[in-house]
């Protein structure tokens, strides 16, 4: 069964702990000095956040995979999705070892496929999706519109 991923950087860890650890009703089952992460059935998310020097807000979202099958599933999915894949292959990525490929949807944001392999001592340089992010920006920075900020509103 496939899970959704959800991965949100943040200013200050430990407050967006206590944050997420409330709304969740459930401590996180990874505590890092830069990241955490809750593994949660209800809703089936593995629901990640870090504070890495990234502009706070959401990072990138992704789709955990069981098995070696699902993987080759949703990694035929992407290449009907269309844009550039990023086959990163076997990597260390947010202290898990896993085997992943990226693509950025058509708005710019990342997604991550993967099946997680194990535990990794350290986080991971981040390769696979900045390339996705940068194939992204080739492919949309010819002819984007220029975008304009949208007025303020005072409801949702």
């Amino acid at each position: 069964m496939k899970r959704l991923h959800v991965h949100v950087a943040v200013n200050d860890l430990s407050q967006s702990i206590g944050f997420y650890s409330a709304l969740f009703a459930a401590q996180p089952s990874i505590v890092k000095s830069d990241y955490a992460k809750w593994m949660l059935d209800d809703p089936r998310v593995n629901f990640a956040i870090s504070s890495r020097g990234r502009e706070a807000g959401l990072d990138h979202l992704g789709i955990q995979v069981e098995d070696a099958q699902e993987l080759q599933e949703v990694y035929a999915r992407l290449r009907v999705a269309g844009g550039e894949v990023v086959e990163q292959g076997d990597t260390a990525c947010c202290y898990a070892k896993s085997e992943k490929s990226w693509i950025g949807d058509p708005a710019g944001i990342s997604w991550e496929t993967f099946l997680t392999k194990g535990e990794s001592t350290n986080y991971g340089d981040g390769t696979g999706e900045n390339e996705a992010r940068i194939a992204h920006e080739k492919k949309s920075a010819c002819c984007a519109p220029e975008m304009k900020p949208a007025a303020a509103s005072a409801c949702c």
